[in-house]
């Protein structure tokens, strides 16, 4: 029987608390400096150990962040329902959002086409965070028509969901008329907030959702976590 070096005895210890979940899927390691304390080993020990719980895809580490356990990715549905809330659930995760910024601005022209309005015509911007458990996994931006939805920042920011808040604008029901998909590498500031490394993948998606009426609602942009999301075409 091969005797194990110290740093495949710590690699295989921690490798068993991830697997029991003792260390939480998404959460962050402890520093080297607490892994060394609690083995009674030198960091260098410990850096082999992470390095080899990297190699076999069970942690991963950010530049001035820390390491954290790798999640298994979110399997995320994109069919005509859009319903972010309801896709987690769905895939036995807790959604929840973060709000970077919400604003009135001049549409641009693209928007403008997308929502069939005048180009530089208001609308609200609304952006943010989206997180699956406590990972996050997406950036978005949803652009509405301020003059069709003069109230809509105000019920998205009481009510913290947009198909609540479009329901009280009186759109009762939307769909997702046309998707796009796009594939790029993640910016500086893309890669902060997701927790990921620079220039990591992305997906992203730009949709046109609409109302019973064939009327369009929301423009739509997503940048998914390529290491986080998986998503799953329905029809």
């Amino acid at each position: 029987m091969i005797k194990q070096t110290l740093w495949q005895t710590i690699a295989d210890t921690l490798k068993q608390e991830i697997s029991r979940g003792d260390l939480a899927k998404g959460s962050k390691l402890p520093t080297e400096a607490e892994l060394a304390k609690r083995f009674g080993v030198n960091r260098h020990t410990v850096r082999k150990s992470i390095a080899d719980l990297a190699e076999q895809g069970l942690i991963w580490s950010k530049r001035g962040s820390g390491v954290f356990v790798a999640q298994t990715p979110t399997i995320y549905k994109m069919s005509n329902r859009v319903r972010f809330s309801q896709n987690l659930l769905d895939a036995g995760r807790t959604p929840s959002r973060q709000t970077l910024l919400m604003s009135i601005r001049p549409a641009t022209r693209e928007e403008a086409n997308g929502l069939q309005i005048e180009h530089k015509s208001p609308v609200h911007h609304y952006e943010g965070i989206s997180f699956s458990d406590t990972v996050p996994i997406a950036l978005f931006t949803s652009v509405f028509c301020a003059t069709r939805f003069p109230d809509l920042h105000l019920h998205i920011q009481a009510l913290g969901s947009v198909t609540a808040a479009v329901k009280q604008c009186g759109v009762i029901d939307y769909t997702r008329a046309s998707t796009q998909i796009s594939a790029y590498a993640a910016d500086q500031v893309q890669a902060n907030h997701l927790r990921i490394k620079q220039g990591d993948p992305l997906l992203c998606t730009t949709s046109i959702n609409i109302d019973p009426d064939n009327c369009p609602v929301e423009f739509g942009r997503t940048y998914f976590s390529g290491k986080h999301v998986t998503l799953n075409f329905n029809s």
